[in-house]
């Protein structure tokens, strides 16, 4: 079963286009904030770094479900056809960009607002790192399952869906309650 393209190569360029000024847009006026430094600056970023995250952690959430029936449906068929397509998406137009913005701008609010001190921001950025590194492995798994090589089984899978939680409760106790401060 072929799968058929969704967007002609004029198309693909023409968003391709609009994404690199977007991204050119948006470092240009990161920027210009960096340098300016408005007091309204802070809140506004914050506002960023969650709204990503939380952008983040449903991707990081709903693909492992989404492999759970991929890793049940017959290889070549059509619902595994269309598990391809929903998990390229989910990584490439969710997930990454997410994942970008929530270090780019927990990193700028980390430096200026606590300049990297405390244990309590070091263990949440190794939940966040560990977050990264499963990231990494949900992505370069939906890599497998697009060229039919998963060997995993929708439990495992399902079992490796709680990984995201311990990783995301971690954080966020370090945010909220800063043990070690």
């Amino acid at each position: 079963m072929t799968q058929e393209r969704a967007t002609s190569a004029g198309e693909g360029n023409k968003a391709r286009g609009k994404a690199y000024l977007s991204i050119a847009v948006v470092v240009g006026l990161a920027a210009m904030a960096w340098w300016f430094d408005p007091d309204w600056l802070y809140g506004w970023l914050k506002v960023l770094h969650v709204v990503a995250v939380i952008s983040w952690m449903v991707g990081l959430f709903y693909l492992p479900r989404l492999f759970v029936y991929h890793a049940e449906a017959p290889a070549g068929s059509e619902p595994a056809e269309t598990f391809v397509v929903m998990e390229q998406r989910l990584v490439k137009v969710i997930m990454a960009p997410a994942m970008m913005i929530s270090w780019a701008a927990g990193l700028w609010l980390a430096w200026s607002g606590f300049g990297f001190f405390g244990l309590w921001l070091w263990v949440k950025i190794a939940a966040v790192v560990g977050l990264t590194v499963f990231h990494v492995f949900l992505s370069r798994s939906a890599k497998r399952f697009a060229r039919g090589e998963n060997s995993w089984t929708a439990r495992q899978w399902r079992m490796a869906n709680e990984i995201p939680t311990v990783l995301m409760i971690i954080a966020v106790i370090m945010v909220i309650i800063k043990p070690f401060a």
